[in-house]
């Protein structure tokens, strides 16, 4: 389990990161949010003790995260990582022998991890002569090589195919089932809300938002009405009492309401007319980030 509590940083006179706390227990996967220079960055550092928080305490497992510890950690950052003169097998290695395993578990899980990516072919190539979502996927195994305790993934499916997309998401989930504490960060929100039950929205250092995603959508408030149909009386629709917004989307239309008791008003509207569709739904996580972030600047 890795502990968070009450994290702050300074750079200067310059608060990066503002008493931050959460836990992610054995098998979670958790997610980090925040727009550039948010301190998601600063916080992923912290943890993997690469620099020390100005106050607050992070523990893996009950025990100050140093560099006993740092073995069990497993990162992939956004940014291209390699050593791009190796080939892939002498990248592989370098990382295996760094994290202390033994050469032969090494040769076998370059091999596990090859042949499931589809990468076999490409195992004596050198970095530089691989596509980015190849090098994504050599960059992912490298941080993985050991089976981590504590896996940061900061925008990890960048130059990734939905077909590869799928093929990591299916090694997380089982990294997952390992007990592995998993802590992912992407401003591709579908992706968080693929794999987070939990989360925490940063805006310059602070928390805005946190806790349980289902419990956050549903105090968030606002819903959206998803709306198919002949003569549907749009006009009335718009001055129902809590009605926000009535738009065209992909050929449906989206009525946005302000609490979920206002979804029987706009029903009695519609009921009569010759609708096709009528769902109620939660609103996405980009909706809320936008809401919660978007208007939050000096």
């Amino acid at each position: 389990m890795l502990l968070v509590k009450n994290i702050t940083k300074y750079y200067g006179n310059n608060r990066a990161v503002s008493n931050l706390s959460f836990t992610v227990n054995d098998g979670e996967i958790f997610g980090l949010l925040g727009e550039n220079g948010a301190g998601k960055t600063t916080t992923f550092r912290i943890i993997m003790g690469l620099i020390e928080a100005s106050s607050g305490d992070v523990l893996l497992d009950g025990k100050k995260i140093d560099y006993n510890l740092t073995d069990k950690i497993g990162f992939v950052t956004e940014e291209r990582s390699l050593l791009t003169k190796l080939t892939v097998i002498e990248q592989l290695k370098y990382y295996g022998v760094l994290k202390g395993l033994d050469e032969r578990v090494i040769e076998k899980e370059i091999d596990k991890w090859l042949n499931r990516f589809e990468i076999t072919s490409y195992k004596n190539r050198k970095i530089k002569e691989l596509s980015k979502g190849n090098q994504q996927k050599i960059q992912f195994i490298s941080a993985i090589i050991n089976h981590p305790k504590l896996l940061i993934l900061d925008e990890s499916f960048t130059g990734l195919d939905p077909i590869n997309v799928k093929m990591m998401k299916d090694a997380i989930y089982d990294l997952q089932k390992e007990g592995c504490s998993i802590i992912f960060s992407s401003h591709q929100m579908e992706h968080i809300e693929d794999f987070c039950e939990k989360l925490i929205i940063l805006v310059k250092g602070h928390p805005v938002v946190s806790g349980d995603l289902n419990q956050i959508k549903e105090d968030f408030g606002i819903k959206n009405i998803m709306l198919r149909g002949n003569d549907l009386p749009l006009e009335k629709i718009k001055k129902v009492n809590g009605v926000i917004s009535v738009s065209n989307v992909r050929g449906e239309v989206e009525v946005k309401i302000e609490s979920k008791e206002v979804a029987p008003k706009v029903f009695n509207l519609v009921k009569n007319s010759n609708i096709t569709k009528y769902d109620l739904v939660e609103p996405t996580l980009n909706e809320i980030f936008i809401a919660k972030v978007g208007g939050v600047h000096e």
